[in-house]
């Protein structure tokens, strides 16, 4: 990989970093289209977006916590639910046409813009 690359991808993860710590989500959504435009098909794409999120969310979530933001009776059952839907989600990645995950991948776009904005 190119070293512009390297910087372009770094300085685009921190954007993504910052944008998931500060708005509790949203990193994977950034994260897809910056390694679609650095080359990567569409589902090592999406894997990777959730990979590179893991950490940010972890540090996130941490800081969450110690500052009290976080609900802790809402913690266990939604992060029991995340993790399942995560696992069953990720094995049916690897089975769907890529352009029909592309697509599926806007209209979630567009429909949490339109549902934040509305």
């Amino acid at each position: 990989m190119k070293t512009e690359n390297k910087w372009a991808l770094l300085g685009g993860g921190s954007a993504i970093g910052i944008c998931n710590g500060l708005l509790g989500g949203g990193g994977g959504m950034l994260a897809v289209p910056l390694l679609r435009a650095a080359g990567k098909p569409q589902r090592k794409a999406h894997a990777t977006a959730i990979a590179v999120i893991l950490p940010a969310s972890a540090v996130s979530g941490t800081v969450y916590l110690l500052h009290g933001l976080c609900p802790l009776p809402l913690l266990a059952p939604v992060a029991l639910g995340v993790a399942a839907g995560g696992y069953f989600g990720a094995k049916l990645l690897a089975s769907l046409p890529a352009r029909l995950v592309s697509v599926a991948f806007g209209l979630l776009m567009l429909l949490a813009g339109a549902r934040m904005l509305f």
